[in-house]
């Protein structure tokens, strides 16, 4: 009874409204599902395992598209240059892109709320410290925190050690290369509910002060920031595909989107342009896809245009 009438309510809401108003926003979330699909049961969908090299065939390297006259029908984007199928290392590539954006969002998240909440409830020196700390790192690009982040861990860490856990390396560069956004957008919003009289009212009855700004003032603040995260996830595959594109991101035995990108391009210019091209397409719909759903949800949940 409670799920039917939430899904009555979601019907009725101005959101999805808004929603099925918009078709380029319905035609964004369908692509921004079914990528999303592709990737978590890409083991299952994909035509071969690029992963597994008992399976490749070198006599079958730099196959063509299927639809040229030299292409084969089981390989419908065609190989690369090791005779992997193009689609199924799209479809792998994606998945590890994902994942690696959603971490990396969600580890962004999780510190820059924290820390806009500290600082807009506290204020002071603490509030202070932590937005100067914001604004340093908002006047450095995020790729570049991420090289140097990257960096040093390649000095530190042995190569094979650095290979094994690169993902997290990944995760913990672009992560942290984007907090601070969420960091201001969340101490403004504390900063607007801190002084209101629910808030007051709570701290007369002696609720702990903690307790006041993760259950009554964080939940004013997830639309803003839900709204950033979606639009920083396109951002922070750019970022990974443009890490692995340099070589310091994801090695070959774990392509992600850019790592196929970078292999490909190798090659653009001898005539196997697929092996780059359909790669680059998949990150350029997919960051889109994700981008165009990110706005039509900043302009949703604003009060001021409904």
């Amino acid at each position: 009874m409670t799920d039917t009438s939430a899904l009555a309510r979601l019907r009725e809401s101005d959101l999805w409204w808004s929603f099925r108003r918009s078709p380029l926003t319905v035609i964004a979330a369908v692509v921004t599902v079914l990528y999303f699909a592709g990737a978590a049961f890409a083991p299952w969908i994909a035509p071969f395992n690029p992963f597994d090299i008992k399976s490749l065939n070198l006599m079958e390297a730099f196959t063509p598209p299927a639809w040229f006259e030299a292409g084969s029908a089981k390989h419908l984007l065609g190989t690369d240059n090791q005779g992997r199928d193009v689609l199924s290392a799209i479809l792998y590539g994606c998945r590890m892109s994902l994942m690696i954006g959603l971490a990396a969002i969600v580890l962004s998240v999780a510190t820059g709320v924290l820390l806009g909440l500290l600082a807009g409830f506290r204020g002071g020196w603490v509030e202070a410290l932590i937005m100067r700390m914001a604004d340093i790192q908002l006047t450095v690009p995020a790729i570049l925190i991420a090289l140097t982040l990257d960096g040093v861990a390649r000095v530190v860490l042995p190569k094979h050690v650095h290979d094994d856990i690169a993902i997290w390396v990944l995760v913990l560069s672009i992560g942290f290369a984007y907090w601070p956004q969420f960091a201001r957008v969340t101490r403004a919003t504390t900063l607007a509910e801190k002084n209101k009289d629910y808030v007051n009212a709570a701290r007369i009855i002696g609720v702990p002060g903690t307790r006041i700004a993760l259950s009554h003032v964080l939940p004013n603040a997830w639309g803003p920031v839900l709204v950033i995260a979606t639009i920083e996830l396109a951002l922070a595959v750019i970022a990974e595909a443009s890490l692995s594109y340099l070589g310091v991101g994801m090695p070959a035995t774990q392509p992600s989107l850019g790592t196929l990108i970078r292999i490909g391009n190798a090659f653009l210019f001898s005539g196997e342009w697929w092996i780059v091209i359909f790669p680059a397409l998949a990150l350029v719909i997919l960051s889109l896809s994700v981008n165009l759903l990110g706005d039509w949800l900043r302009d949703a949940l604003n009060p001021k245009l409904r």
